[in-house]
């Protein structure tokens, strides 16, 4: 070792002590990560296990960077959590460190200026900010021009072939093709087999020109990602209320706090309300959570003021809680790699902590749903290409009208085809570049194959006899894993399945109470010509009521089942359940008649429902509303459904004349609430009929 990089190995062990206390050194991997970007200046990747202190290596760097005179790091992370976790241990190591991202706009400005000013040493920016077009143009270039190091974090975002594909993470490609020579990269990640390994390595390579010959080799630093603190094991149960039972029984037992993880908002969100009524301190925490929120729960966690955040995958990579002693998964998720990746958030700092998965026979179902929104297949993407082309820039909004696409699937899209160079991004919306473009089927359809293989392998560890670690690692492409002599495979310590029939009693009355309340409309779509703005009041409809969510651990199972078995009249227990919403709906003045809305699919089940509904509530039955020429077909966003349902729904002559007559409130009957369009447009034709409410009223709700 020369003396130069004796000396600066030497202040490398300083900084890291002062970031992690005094009995901490260096690994060789660290410092071979450390001294790849510092002296080599190089383009490295990292694949280490949750833990092993990647981190540290990028501040480290900085530090060092930073005394040699060099520009602030900028590294791009995923997640908040992520950032203020960063930003927390950025100042352990007396690195000054701000943050750009969706929750802190007001302060965009101020911290440009600081930047500028070289106040900053690191600036930590959310993948969505490279595509925005102020930022893309006027602040990324200067920006990196300047930077002293550049970081991607949880870099199998990169890849279509990771586990959490991020289109915005591609942007990176091209800011890595515009870097000036000299400007080290460290890409990190925890969870990337052999396969991504290779595609963000490939694209970590791509430059313009390079200082030197030997400088577009990317360094890659992958290590064991085994876990000595982690015992997995598996439990399977039968329904959902066993689950839940054994869940409410065993959370006191498991050790600290930890996350109970869910594969919907919705299970999260029921069973967090559950474990709260059973007497556990636990707090939701979803995609869908206020961001004040999400803050003051993981605060809560860390505090250990909570025993567990029941979770999505919205508190996944980069949380940091040394102590973290428990991972359950109520539900698997769709492959072996994401799960790894969600239980190594836990027992970072401690010897022991307990991971366990709780299969569900409805996880197929979810996957296959979350795999639906998978890249859309030629004719539409073409679609879009030509819709741009004819209309010059268009948002977002004035797209849907035209391409028949959810708005989440068409922003997905449309980021994919920036980063191909098919569009940009521009203040306004989106416009075409001209620049040829190909559908890669063929890459589609291996991508797609790679997930249903996943799901297989998932599935695999499930039933798996053997060291459920070293099934894992394999599935990482961990050549150096080895049973673990920990799991409930090798130790033969298999957790009971049993519980108490009171306790699954309970369970089973929780998750069979019925009601949710649907929201209703109370905005029209942007991009319609003659719909704009608010909806009318005087065509509104009130809060609305469904015996479920279809993502529901309780009734989602049974509605799920009843949609699946084709039509027929309703079956006695769902209308039973759905008497007893009615019976808890404190609504301000009771309904006097019911009308049902059409259903081109379950035409008996819902007119069975309504007729039932009228003669047990003693109410009017008024009929249903029509179609012109049949159902409409199905469409995904919300402009084109609207216009979809008002070219061809119809109120006829007689209905209209009964709603008037009835006077009074009308409860109007569906039997499944998907984008809330139908309901609005059928509730503002009762409302115009003359009625004065109009009561939603629906077996399931989507979400």
């Amino acid at each position: 070792m020369s003396e130069e990089e004796l000396t600066l190995r030497e202040e490398a062990e300083a900084r890291l002590r002062a970031l992690a206390g005094d009995h901490a050194r260096l690994r060789d991997d660290q410092w071979a990560a450390i001294k790849a970007l510092v002296m080599d200046r190089r383009r490295a990747l990292v694949v280490q296990r949750t833990g092993w202190g990647k981190s540290a290596v990028y501040f480290i760097a900085t530090a060092l960077l930073r005394e040699l005179g060099e520009g602030p790091t900028v590294i791009v992370s995923p997640l908040l959590a992520l950032m203020r976790n960063q930003i927390a241990a950025a100042e352990r190591a007396g690195i000054h460190a701000e943050t750009i991202n969706s929750a802190n706009p007001e302060e965009w400005e101020k911290v440009y200026g600081r930047v500028a000013e070289g106040a900053v040493d690191v600036l930590l920016v959310s993948p969505e900010r490279l595509n925005n077009p102020d930022f893309r143009d006027n602040v990324l270039p200067e920006l990196a021009g300047g930077a002293g190091l550049l970081v991607i974090d949880e870099a199998h975002c990169i890849s279509d072939w990771g586990h959490d594909f991020r289109p915005d993470y591609r942007r990176l490609r091209t800011l890595l093709a515009e870097l000036p020579p000299g400007i080290p990269v460290l890409a990190t990640t925890a969870t990337a087999n052999a396969r991504v390994t290779r595609d963000v390595a490939e694209q970590l390579a791509v430059v313009q020109e390079w200082d030197e010959p030997s400088g577009g080799e990317v360094f890659v630093l992958r290590g064991p990602l085994e876990r000595e603190s982690l015992h997995l094991s598996v439990v399977r149960l039968g329904g959902a209320d066993q689950r839940l039972a054994w869940l409410a029984r065993t959370l006191h037992e498991l050790p600290g706090s930890g996350i109970v993880y869910t594969l919907t908002v919705a299970a999260a969100q029921e069973i967090a309300a559950y474990l709260r009524e059973q007497g556990h301190p636990v707090a939701a925490y979803t995609g869908q959570t206020e961001p004040a929120d999400r803050l003051a729960a993981e605060e809560d966690l860390l505090a250990n003021r909570v025993k567990a955040l029941v979770a999505t995958s919205a508190l996944g990579m980069g949380f940091d809680k040394p102590d973290l002693g428990f991972v359950v998964h109520v539900g698997a998720p769709a492959s072996p790699v994401a799960y790894y990746q969600q239980v190594g958030r836990a027992g970072r700092g401690v010897e022991r902590a307990e991971v366990i998965l709780l299969p569900g026979p409805e996880d197929r179902e979810i996957w296959a749903y979350f795999a639906s929104l998978a890249f859309p297949p030629e004719g539409v993407v073409r679609a879009t290409l030509e819709a741009l082309s004819e209309g010059g820039v268009l948002s977002t909004a004035a797209l849907e009208t035209r391409v028949d696409l959810s708005r989440s699937r068409l922003e997905m899209m449309l980021k994919v085809l920036d980063v191909d160079g098919a569009v940009r991004r521009v203040k306004g919306g989106w416009e075409a570049t001209g620049e040829p473009w190909s559908y890669d089927a063929e890459r589609y359809a291996r991508v797609s194959a790679e997930r249903r293989a996943e799901q297989e392998a998932m599935l695999g560890y499930i039933a798996t006899t053997e060291c459920r670690e070293r099934y894992l690692r394999r599935h990482l492409d961990d050549e150096s894993a080895t049973p673990c002599g920990r799991c409930d495979n090798c130790t033969g310590g298999h957790r009971s399945a049993e519980v108490p029939e009171e306790a699954v009693r309970a369970a089973h009355e929780r998750l069979a109470r019925p009601g949710v309340e649907i929201e209703p409309r109370r905005q029209w779509p942007t991009g319609l010509p003659d719909l704009k703005g608010r909806i009318k009041p005087e065509l509104g409809a009130e809060p609305g009521r469904a015996l479920g969510r279809l993502t529901d651990i309780g009734w989602g199972t049974r509605l799920r089942e009843l949609f699946a078995a084709g039509d027929g009249p309703v079956p006695d227990d769902v209308f039973a359940a759905v008497i007893e919403v009615l019976r808890t709906w404190e609504w301000e003045q009771r309904p006097v008649a019911v009308v049902a809305v059409p259903s081109g699919t379950r035409p008996v089940l819902v007119g069975s429902l309504a007729e039932r509904l009228a003669q047990v509530g003693r109410l009017e039955h008024l009929g249903t509303l029509g179609y012109r020429d049949g159902s409409p077909a199905a469409r995904h966003n919300s402009a084109q459904r609207v216009s979809a349902i008002r070219g061809t729904l119809a109120m006829p002559r007689e209905v209209a004349a009964r709603i008037a007559a009835a006077g009074g409130p009308v409860l109007l009957v569906d039997d499944r609430v998907d984008t809330g369009w139908t309901m609005a447009l059928a509730a503002a034709q009762v409302r115009h009929a003359g009625a004065p409410a109009v009561l939603p009223l629906a077996l399931a709700v989507t979400n």
